[in-house]
């Protein structure tokens, strides 16, 4: 959460409620009472898209009132998604005081992550999250159902011109169907599942135009890789993107679909495609498949088109509106792309790297963003043009390479099992796995070892994410994925067809950035003296982390995310663990960590703020941050600010060709929270920097006086049921 805002929020006017808006008014008025809401000063210009499905899901804003970017409001969501992560929500639910849902019909829970582990722990967490579903009457969905990003969308929970919400990082993948997708945090959950709201800062909104058409080969996972890599200096972190132009109009559903999904890595908190005539072709042909839920069926299809054609405006932005930034990229001159190693940030035309020959030894086509009926065909064409390139010779996977498949849902397997396109990858030597997140999340079978490379069609490829921190994994499409796992290295689907290294042209792509207008920001407020409980000042011994990108996989390992059992001490012992496991042992109780751009990218995972706090860390500056960290930071009590000038002083001290991942420094920071200043002082005493930070206002300072919004919540109903 961006305490710039916070600060605004403090003095901003407080907000009324609107009639109507909660079943229950006692847990309504208990989450909006005292807290305040800014909004920007009146600007010229129409509303984005994203301004304008948060203003249709915005509670309490008084008559007259447009939501823009940079607006700190109350939202009711469409629906809140948890998965496994629901075990952790609940206790969090139940600790508020609450004792109901105050709306059943918005949680929708999906079990999909850690599916392959029979161990009995699990499966007692899987059977009391589907107790408190069926306790509670609210949508479950049973392990082997699917990843649940795609069961929203199968089941029309995720749908167009609304606002979903999902405690994962890549609830961004609504936007593929035109709804505003938006990670949150478990306690956001906790306090949806209560309240039936929660606070939203209305994003700061990128355009990217997209021109032209894609050539042949050349799909929706190219697109955003390319995008990644093209476009890596955090051009859209923390931004909504939208995505307009004459190429969306060539996009099918499924690509829009990778492409929204994989704006996470690109940094953005959500990814908007409009609804057009492509979005509503998709709905019509999965109303008459009979494959889809009551949900999407042609009457609510013929309800959609009905409602655009009777109000185009609602369902695009105004021809005025104001973005941040204006993106391009000409589609007609992209050709396949891969990422990695490593990071996304790195994108290389697969012309250019297939000559490497970079052998592999595992292949992956699972995942939310490339394991759909679609992507699963394509892979399987490219078995079938070996074939016939080949007859008579049996295509196979090449020696020593381990091939993974797994559909993004039942549904999807069920339709790639009738196409015949399961069967072809089986016969070609994949190994299924059931329909969940599995090696993406690095769990259960088939995770890289030491020294191992991966392909894979996934959307996430940071060092020990999918198993081994001494494994290198690279990003691609799945036809990409297997054509490499045929061919055992890194190659085009030509390649694998030829039996030869297709000597393609390496083409340049063409992309830009246009001059835009400027984003309006909330106006800047001064801060007031600390409430009662919030310390004026801290003062801790400065440890300096100079890596950019400090993901969130690097801070808490993906392996312990879902161990709901794990306590404070033994957090406090692996944070940091998959960045340098030295950390741990360097850190003390009250040390002052900075660190550089981005902190806190990727998953939305909360421990990676409460290892923090459990390592005795009150405080953390850096060049920038994740949006989505800062909420989890904030929501847990764990105070975020963002100093450039101050990282960039201490990069000019300390980061040397050999310097450790951790310094520990001989420095002794000051911190003035309410006043916004930093002091850093040498063992003797002297001052050897001083600088601004970010003031914290009397909103914030009163989420982190109370421990934490899970608390902030619960004292609010404590107050509002008093007689």
């Amino acid at each position: 959460m961006s305490f710039r805002l916070l600060v605004a929020a403090a003095a901003a006017r407080r907000v009324g409620v609107a009639p109507g808006v909660s079943a229950h008014p006692r847990r309504h008025a208990a989450f909006t009472a005292r807290r305040g809401f800014s909004f920007t000063a009146p600007r010229q210009g129409g509303q984005t898209l994203v301004e304008k499905i948060a203003q249709r899901h915005a509670v309490g804003l008084g008559e007259g009132e447009v939501v823009r970017s940079g607006d700190f409001i109350a939202i009711r969501p469409r629906h809140i998604m948890t998965h496994d992560n629901t075990g952790a929500v609940i206790p969090k639910f139940k600790s508020i005081g609450a004792t109901r849902l105050a709306d059943p019909q918005q949680p929708v829970f999906a079990l999909d992550h850690d599916i392959q582990n029979t161990g009995e722990k699990n499966q007692a967490k899987y059977r009391s999250i589907e107790q408190f579903a069926h306790a509670h009457g609210n949508r479950f969905y049973p392990a082997g159902r699917g990843i649940a990003h795609q069961v929203l969308v199968e089941e029309g929970h995720a749908w167009p011109g609304t606002m979903v919400v999902g405690s994962d990082s890549h609830s961004n993948m609504y936007g593929g169907i035109g709804c505003l997708g938006t990670p949150v945090v478990r306690t956001d959950a906790a306090a949806i599942w209560a309240t039936s709201q929660t606070w939203w800062q209305a994003p700061p909104v990128a355009k990217v135009e997209l021109l032209g058409t894609l050539p042949p080969g050349v799909v929706g996972k190219d697109v955003i890789v390319a995008l990644c890599g093209l476009f890596s200096k955090d051009e859209v972190l923390n931004h909504a993107v939208e995505f307009v132009g004459e190429g969306t109009r060539s996009l099918p559903v499924e690509d829009r679909l990778a492409i929204a999904n994989m704006t996470t890595e690109w940094g953005a908190l959500a990814g908007l495609f409009a609804v057009d005539d492509v979005t509503l072709q998709w709905y019509d042909a999965r109303a008459r498949s009979g494959a889809a839920s009551p949900a999407i069926s042609p009457k609510t299809v013929a309800a959609l088109r009905a409602s655009i054609n009777s109000d185009a405006s609602r369902w695009a932005p105004d021809s005025d509106a104001v973005y941040a930034k204006h993106l391009w990229l000409d589609l007609s001159s992209l050709t396949p792309h891969v990422s990695g190693p490593d990071t996304v940030k790195a994108a290389t035309p697969l012309a250019a790297l297939e000559r490497k020959q970079i052998a592999i030894n595992k292949a992956y086509i699972v995942s939310c963003v490339n394991s759909r009926a679609k992507d699963l065909r394509e892979a399987a064409d490219v078995v079938r043009a070996v074939q016939r390139a080949h007859p008579g010779v049996p295509v196979k996977a090449a020696d020593g390479v381990a091939w993974y498949v797994a559909a993004a849902s039942s549904q999807v397997m069920a339709e790639a099992q009738a196409a015949g396109d399961w069967q072809v990858l089986v016969d070609a030597g994949a190994k299924t796995l059931p329909p969940g997140c599995g090696p993406c999340i690095g769990l259960g079978v088939g995770l890289l070892e030491d020294g191992e490379v991966g392909i894979s069609a996934t959307n996430r490829n940071y060092k020990g994410r999918m198993g081994s921190k001494k494994a290198h994994t690279y990003l691609s499409s799945p036809a990409v994925v297997a054509a490499s796992a045929l061919q055992g290295f890194i190659c085009s689907p030509a390649t694998a067809i030829k039996g030869a290294i297709d000597a393609a042209t390496v083409h340049s792509v063409r992309f830009g950035i246009k001059d835009s207008a400027q984003q309006h920001k909330a106006p800047a407020v001064t801060a007031s003296d600390a409430i009662q409980g919030f310390p004026k000042s801290l003062d801790g011994r400065l440890v300096f982390l100079p890596a950019d990108n400090l993901n969130t996989d690097g801070i808490y390992p993906g392996k312990y995310t879902y161990q709901d059992d794990i306590t404070r001490e033994q957090m406090k012992l692996i944070v940091m663990e998959n960045y340098d496991p030295e950390f741990s042992r360097i850190v003390q109780s009250g040390d002052i960590v900075v660190a550089g751009a981005n902190f806190g990218t990727g998953s939305s995972r909360e421990q990676a703020a409460t290892a923090l706090l459990a390592a005795g860390i009150r405080l953390v500056i850096c060049e920038s941050a994740s949006e989505t960290f800062k909420r989890n930071a904030v929501n847990n009590g764990l105070l975020v600010l963002e100093s450039p000038r101050l990282v960039q002083w201490l990069r000019s001290q300390f980061q040397t060709p050999n310097a450790p991942l951790t310094v520990a420094t001989s420095l002794n920071a000051h911190v003035a929270l309410v006043h916004g200043t930093v002091e850093l002082r040498d063992d003797s005493g002297s001052l050897v920097y001083e600088g601004s930070l970010p003031r914290i206002g009397k909103a914030a300072q009163e989420i982190i006086v109370a421990g934490g919004l899970e608390n902030w919540v619960r004292a609010r109903m404590s107050s509002s049921s008093s007689p």
